[in-house]
């Protein structure tokens, strides 16, 4: 499982004109699911999210997490994340999971993610969306478990 997370002052994800989600400081985590993921790689995956130190501490190092900064985490599925880019000029999907699989282990990270932290928005598997953000430094990692 890949998580592309980028630290944001604001974000919010848009479905057919309508926002549904939004965060103001915290995390933005693009969301990738390889055919090989279960379970076990998204409990990973949350719980590297929830604590990779990616916010300045008092000074100013990047000493703190998300936990431990209160901030939101807007969850974004991102199929072309899993894509297979090593040859040509057009991506391989191969490696990404079926849909199916892919929005079973979405749904149950996005639980998990609401059941141990607040706030906790989401954009819609398998949906054109509109993501906007404010990318805070910019800080950006790809994560993977």
């Amino acid at each position: 499982m890949i998580a592309l997370i980028q630290r944001v002052s604001a974000a919010s994800v848009q479905v057919d004109g309508q926002i549904i989600g939004a965060i103001d400081q915290g995390l933005v985590a693009l969301i990738g699911i390889v055919r090989q993921d279960q379970v076990a790689q998204a409990d990973r995956l949350l719980q590297r999210l929830l604590d990779y130190r990616v916010f300045a501490d008092t000074d100013g190092r990047m000493n703190l997490s998300l936990r431990q900064v209160g901030g939101g985490l807007l969850l974004v599925p991102q199929f072309t994340l899993a894509a297979d880019t090593d040859s040509g000029n057009r991506a391989s999907f191969t490696p990404a999971a079926e849909p199916v699989m892919a929005t079973a282990l979405f749904d149950h990270l996005l639980a998990r993610a609401r059941a141990q932290h607040a706030p906790v928005a989401a954009g819609r598997f398998g949906a054109h969306m509109l993501v906007s953000l404010k990318n805070d430094g910019p800080v950006t990692f790809w994560l993977e478990a």
